[in-house]
């Protein structure tokens, strides 16, 4: 992956795991959060604010999202990190990094559960990062799924398992990992546009991508799922702000 002229902040790098139950297990135990069984929860990476006052408005306006949607929040989580290794680029737009656990109700299947916290994180960027912005900083879901957890940042490959202290303990345990190192182009490098997004990674600018889009935008209107009885929470799907690879993502 690529270097800045500040060759300690990466152009970005992460990697995409499963959710960690036993690891969460006992790291939530500590924090006093009861967990249910595995996949009964869903677990969100957050960019919050660095600084607690304004972290505390986005936790809350998040919580409303949630409770708005008919979901209870079993609890928060502040992530571990190491920012000795990293860059001053890095350091100085670094975000805070929260995870929330968001309780699945026993009677709802588990795609359902996923189509719900895509609807839950629709809703919170489109309520929540206007509100950031307009205080100077922004507010961005990495992940947030009751399988897959993704950890990722404005750091080179070699960094990354040494700033996110999670991902070196020994009960943190994965059966897939999908990584990747950016190699920023025609977008400057950023905490958010670090891979993976939330499905896939990429390489690469998309010849097509802006006919994908006006067609995509222009079918909003009609689009319909049984699937999804409130579609239109998730418009507009696509984040204009975002890379080529972050608007295929979505």
């Amino acid at each position: 992956g690529a270097e800045g002229a500040d060759a300690q902040s990466g152009d970005g790098a992460g990697i995409l795991v499963q959710i960690p139950h036993r690891f969460f297990c006992r790291e939530c135990e500590v924090s006093h959060i009861a967990l249910p069984a595995e996949g009964a929860y869903g677990v969100g990476m957050i960019f919050a604010h660095p600084y607690e006052a304004f972290r505390k408005k986005q936790m809350q306006a998040f919580a409303e999202v949630v409770t708005a949607e008919g979901f209870s929040i079993l609890g928060w989580r502040d992530v571990p990190v190491d920012e000795s290794l990293i860059g001053n680029v890095a350091k100085t737009t670094m975000p805070h990094f929260l995870q929330v656990f968001i309780q699945k109700p026993s009677d709802l299947a588990p795609m359902d559960f996923e189509r719900h916290l895509y609807l839950i994180r629709k809703v919170a960027e489109e309520k929540i990062i206007p509100v950031s912005q307009e205080n100077g900083t922004d507010f961005y879901i990495a992940s947030l799924s009751a399988k897959t957890l993704v950890y990722k940042g404005m750091l080179t490959s070699v960094q990354l398992r040494h700033f996110f202290l999670d991902l070196s303990d020994m009960d943190f345990t994965t059966a897939i990992a999908l990584v990747h190192s950016r190699f920023s182009t025609n977008t400057f490098p950023s905490w958010a546009r670090a891979h993976p997004n939330r499905y896939m990674v990429h390489n690469g600018e998309i010849n097509t991508i802006q006919g994908n889009i006006n067609w995509l935008n222009a079918r909003e209107s009609k689009s319909k799922s049984p699937l999804y009885p409130n579609l239109e929470k998730a418009f507009p799907v696509i984040d204009a702000t975002g890379s080529d690879s972050a608007m295929f993502d979505n």
